[in-house]
């Protein structure tokens, strides 16, 4: 078993050497770091700048949403119209006066014979 494990060793070891000399290792060029460099520092900088960008939308959307805030806050000029200051239920109960019964009273049915 074991001669048959050396012969097994002895072809693979063989067969790596062939690849060696087939394929040898291609020396790297002199402007192989500079130009990885240059590559990653653009991924980076097109990175950063969307981040910069993402960055600077946020902070818009929250100033705006501040702006809108206090300015829905802060009273509006003063108009001559005061169903600008009641509610609902406050304009409901002013156009339904007891001075009208006739308008606001239910309506009756009479079903007698009275011919």
């Amino acid at each position: 078993m074991n001669r048959m494990h050396d012969s097994i060793d002895d072809q693979l070891e063989s067969l790596f050497r062939a690849y060696r000399e087939a394929c040898p290792a291609p020396e790297p060029k002199p402007e192989f770091m500079p130009e990885l460099w240059r590559r990653i520092e653009a991924r980076q900088r097109f990175a950063f700048s969307f981040r910069r960008m993402a960055n600077a939308l946020v902070t818009a959307a929250v100033a705006a949403s501040i702006a809108l805030g206090v300015y829905m806050s802060l009273p509006h000029g003063v108009s001559s119209n005061p169903s600008y200051y009641t509610s609902y239920v406050e304009a409901l109960a002013n156009a339904n006066t007891i001075e009208t019964p006739d308008i606001v009273a239910p309506v009756r049915l009479d079903l007698s014979d009275s011919q």
